[in-house]
């Protein structure tokens, strides 16, 4: 079963930035490449909603509340995705998650936005 493991969260300053990483193991870089990926958040008290996308060729989708602030990019030979975040607002704090892949979730990684 393919695990993730998410890092890179903390605690930044309103306007800050991060850059969280999932590392995606236990699949080959081949299924890995074919697969659509994603990150999701999750607040708390609120259902997980999706953040960003990016497909098999690289296109790339966001929501709403943080395009022009996000940047989602993968390294399929890694087997890696990322989600560079900027501008961060206190309304950005939420545990974020990469996946799901073959249906199985990471952990998530704790994102504070917060003076």
């Amino acid at each position: 079963q393919a695990q993730l493991v998410e890092s890179g969260g903390g605690l930044v300053p309103p306007g800050g930035s991060l850059r969280l990483s999932c590392a995606v193991s236990q699949v080959s870089e081949y299924i890995f490449s074919i697969k659509d990926m994603n990150w999701h958040r999750q607040a708390p008290g609120k259902q997980r909603e999706l953040v960003a996308s990016i497909t098999v060729e690289g296109n790339t989708n966001y929501a709403d509340f943080v395009q022009g602030r996000f940047t989602i990019s993968r390294d399929n030979a890694k087997k890696m995705v990322y989600l560079a975040m900027s501008n961060l607002k206190p309304e950005d704090t939420a545990v974020y998650y990469c996946g799901p892949f073959g249906g199985y979730w990471g952990q998530g990684t704790q994102v504070t936005v917060s003076s």
